[in-house]
């Protein structure tokens, strides 16, 4: 699904280069690398403020705490995502409001939110699943109608570009009152191990959460705030460092890759590929993931599984169905999208290193199940 090794050969000496440097030095948590890498990411995202942190539900957990939610706020979000996004939510006693889907994009269901939002309700947290940024404008509407926050998780989406209704572009991440991502190995921007960041142009807010990522100290040894232990350790942050000068590249790649794979599941009808916008950078493919119609996924799974290739199912189970969330408010009639996306929804192996013989090999061995 994801080749790292293939990536890192290709970034081996600086890579490495970087990594000696902080051993070298010994400054392995808030050294010198940590601090250029913030600033390089800032500029990057056009943003004023990014906080690292340990990984990217602790970016969520952070940015939650550093706006003020209390237990009881009730926080509005996508059924049909990974655990983190509720899991933190449920951490802080807050209550998770879980709401249904888009078909074409996969992304929150603008009208869904609209018919969530009750007194109670404090935030919406939208995902711009598998690297296509959501419908910002709409929901900052929404917010502001409503005296809400947004908290983008930007974990899939790092380096897309919204088009707003205005003609002008923003980063995903930097358009809510809180953006948060995850370093995760297989994430677009990945790093060695486990790593995160919060971004805001809060001043105010970015001042809460530097406090909050390092035990709510500003000053050592003196507590202002409920903090944690958060932070990005100065080597991932070297790895960091050289993959944010190829970000652009690694996408460029994944696009392309994203068109190829479209292209030649151009001609069937039982395969419905991701949305790709023309001229536009709004989408990252962090997956690329196809839904199948009349075609029994799991089957396609075993089978491609058998042959060799890999793939991955994101997401076998809705979140309101999850154990753990399981709630007497859910009504199943609420989630007619989320409910076959998990029963028809596939991802492909979508990285930086893949070439024109593997894509062929894949999209083939599709098209011969499908049309079986």
């Amino acid at each position: 699904m994801v080749d790292l090794k293939g990536q890192y050969e290709k970034i081996k000496t600086e890579v490495d280069t970087n990594v000696m440097e902080v051993i070298e030095s010994t400054a392995f948590i808030n050294g010198p690398e940590v601090h250029a890498f913030q600033k390089e990411l800032e500029e990057y995202l056009n943003v004023k403020h990014v906080i690292p942190c340990a990984n990217g539900t602790d970016a969520l957990q952070i940015a939650m705490m550093g706006l003020g939610l209390k237990p009881g706020d009730e926080v509005i979000t996508a059924d049909f995502t990974f655990a983190a996004t509720v899991e933190v939510i449920a951490l802080l006693n807050l209550t998770p409001v879980l709401v249904d889907v888009n078909p074409y994009d996969f992304n929150i269901d603008i009208e869904a939110v609209k018919r969530a939002i009750t007194p109670k309700t404090k935030a919406i947290v939208p995902v711009h699943l598998f690297g296509l940024a959501a419908n910002m404008d709409e929901i900052m509407a929404l917010a502001e109608e409503h005296n809400l926050y947004v908290i983008e998780d930007n974990a899939q989406g790092i380096g897309a570009n919204y088009m707003h209704s205005n003609g002008s572009k923003s980063k995903t991440g930097t358009i809510g009152h809180a953006g948060t991502t995850s370093f995760f190995p297989s994430k677009n921007l990945g790093c060695f191990g486990d790593g995160g960041a919060i971004f805001t142009n809060d001043d105010d807010l970015a001042h809460m959460i530097r406090g909050i990522v390092n035990h709510g100290m500003y000053e050592r040894y003196h507590h202002d705030v409920v903090g944690v232990n958060s932070r990005l350790d100065s080597m991932q942050a070297a790895v960091l460092r050289v993959k944010l000068r190829n970000l652009n590249d690694y996408n460029t790649a994944r696009r392309d890759a994203a068109r190829k794979y479209t292209d030649a599941f151009a001609q069937e009808e039982k395969i419905i590929t991701p949305l790709i916008c023309d001229n536009c950078d709004c989408h990252v493919f962090h997956q690329y993931t196809l839904t199948v119609k009349d075609t029994d996924r799991d089957a396609l799974v075993k089978h491609l599984n058998e042959s060799g290739i890999p793939c991955g199912v994101y997401y076998p189970i809705p979140l309101h169905k999850q154990k753990a969330y399981q709630d007497e408010r859910y009504n199943e009639a609420d989630f007619p999208v989320t409910n076959r996306l998990v029963q028809e929804c596939i991802s492909l192996p979508m990285h930086t290193e893949l070439d024109e013989e593997q894509i062929d090999l894949i999209t083939n061995t599709i098209i011969e199940f499908v049309n079986r």
